[in-house]
């Protein structure tokens, strides 16, 4: 029996996926495929049909429907990137994007783009944290090419009810969502798979379907470039007390943390900058030389550092005290802290002193100790790739924070200009650069030009010179073409 199917668009396959019948399955999603397509009810271009293939097989072991490309055989086994739904008895359809069981092509090139594994975590990232109230509801595989990895156990654990699912496609499947009574949620994943697998193929959203697009696409970028506020690092500071503002250049890290010091600390409390030369004596306290009694000659004395100084700061006044360290990464944290990186933990049950090696006086002597209301803030430049890595033991004593390019920063102070220039970087970087490469995307500060006629000479003295340094230095080395042709129409402004 030819059932009666909803119309509009997504409702059909929403409808499908929460009340899948195997009767009528190859009927039913072959409605729901036609409404995606084409003004003025569908969300893609009709020319977007012809990409795309349907299989809706119902006698299989393992049923699905699956939208893929239409190079592939019209029957058999099949390649390359696919949208699947999965229906399973007395539940919700699972849904997805699957690699065949063939292998990549035809569509090994986008698979094999750090930008579409980018997106598909981001797009788990954000069903999880809008829909899952606590639970897990989406999964992506950190690279969709591993089709020798299957999805995680503890996954297969936790949804159960699809484990003949997981059985037959488990190693393929590489982003996923698992319904629940949230109709809401269903169709924004549905829509925010679909969107991505059409848009890498070249077939945008038709314009009426455009807002919804870029709701959607707004909602999941975030979890690309989070976007991280003074409150937030305030509130961990709070928390944590020792804490580190990492990003790339441009991000505005310095400007955050100087803004928290004379904000949210009244100006109670000192900013300094590390550097290669930074030394242990200079940091926590040493042997330093001073004109001699008498005015002739030189003597050593114990002489006290940055943090010594900041700790007794602290201790004279029960208002938060905030030590800025700007560029810490610049110093080998490991020997500058020295013993003292014992202090560094943010909760314990006593209070920890360590043993100094001279008598510096009042208020500590001999016994160093870090007040509860002292507060400590590293900002950490993620492109620089020249100086010490801060190594694990420092790393387990901070709590560290990302700061991401923002396009509203550019939106607001940038010209047109600046805010074409920044989407077609960030853009670059997220389609092509591996995960330690996207770190190094330049931030928000350099297209804040506002004055239209200012502005390509302001790419070309601020941005291109970090560019091409990038270059030089490799650190682009898996998309440097696209950089290059980005560089040549900057220069062409």
């Amino acid at each position: 029996m030819r059932l009666t199917w909803l119309i509009m668009s997504l409702d059909a396959l929403v409808e499908i996926i929460h009340k899948p019948s195997l009767e009528g399955w190859a009927e039913a999603n072959r409605a729901a495929f036609e409404a995606l397509f084409g003004t003025p009810a569908g969300r893609y271009p009709k020319a977007a049909e012809k990409s795309t293939s349907l299989r809706a097989p119902s006698q299989l072991e393992v049923p699905y429907a699956a939208y893929i490309h239409s190079a592939n055989p019209t029957s058999g086994a099949y390649g390359g990137l696919s949208f699947v739904i999965f229906p399973v008895a007395d539940t919700p359809c699972l849904i997805g994007l699957v690699v065949g069981t063939q292998g990549l092509m035809p569509d090994e090139t986008i698979l094999g783009r750090p930008g579409h594994a980018r997106k598909a975590q981001a797009i788990s990232g954000w069903l999880n944290r809008e829909y899952g109230h606590g639970s897990q509801v989406a999964w992506a595989k950190q690279d969709p090419t591993r089709t020798d990895t299957a999805v995680p156990a503890d996954l297969r654990e936790k949804w159960q009810e699809y484990r003949a699912v997981f059985d037959r496609y488990g190693r393929e499947m590489y982003a996923l969502f698992r319904p629940n009574s949230d109709r809401a949620a269903t169709r924004d994943a549905v829509a925010g798979l679909l969107d991505l697998v059409f848009s890498e193929r070249g077939y945008p959203t038709i314009k009426d379907a455009e807002e919804d697009r870029n709701r959607i696409r707004t909602k999941w970028f975030k979890h690309l470039m989070p976007s991280v506020e003074p409150a937030q690092v305030h509130q961990v500071l709070e928390e944590r007390r020792y804490v580190i503002l990492q990003g790339p250049p441009g991000t505005g890290k310095t400007k955050m943390a100087t803004d928290l010091l004379a904000k949210e600390y009244g100006g109670h409390g000192r900013t300094i900058q590390f550097h290669a030369n930074t030394t242990y004596e200079a940091f926590v306290g040493g042997l330093a030389p001073v004109q001699a009694q008498g005015g002739v000659g030189l003597q050593f004395t114990p002489t006290t550092g940055f943090l010594m100084e900041a700790a007794a700061a602290a201790a004279a006044d029960p208002r938060h005290y905030l030590l800025h360290i700007d560029e810490i990464n610049r110093a080998d944290l490991s020997k500058i802290l020295g013993e003292a990186i014992f202090l560094f933990e943010p909760k314990t049950d006593r209070e920890r002193t360590v043993a100094l090696p001279y008598d510096f006086g009042p208020p500590f002597h001999r016994i160093l100790r870090l007040p509860e209301n002292l507060h400590i803030l590293g900002t950490m430049n993620s492109a620089d790739r020249s100086i010490a890595i801060v190594d694990v033991a420092v790393r387990r004593r901070f709590g560290f924070l990302n700061l991401w390019p923002e396009m509203s920063v550019v939106e607001t102070h940038g010209c047109d200009l600046m805010q074409r220039a920044f989407r077609d970087l960030v853009s670059i970087f997220i389609e092509h650069a591996s995960e330690d490469a996207f770190n190094l995307v330049p931030g928000h500060s350099y297209f804040l030009e506002r004055d239209e006629a200012k502005a390509p000479l302001s790419l070309n003295i601020n941005l291109v010179p970090l560019l091409e340094e990038y270059l030089a230095q490799g650190y682009v080395g898996g998309f440097a073409e696209p950089i290059r042709n980005y560089l040549q129409w900057i220069r062409s402004l």
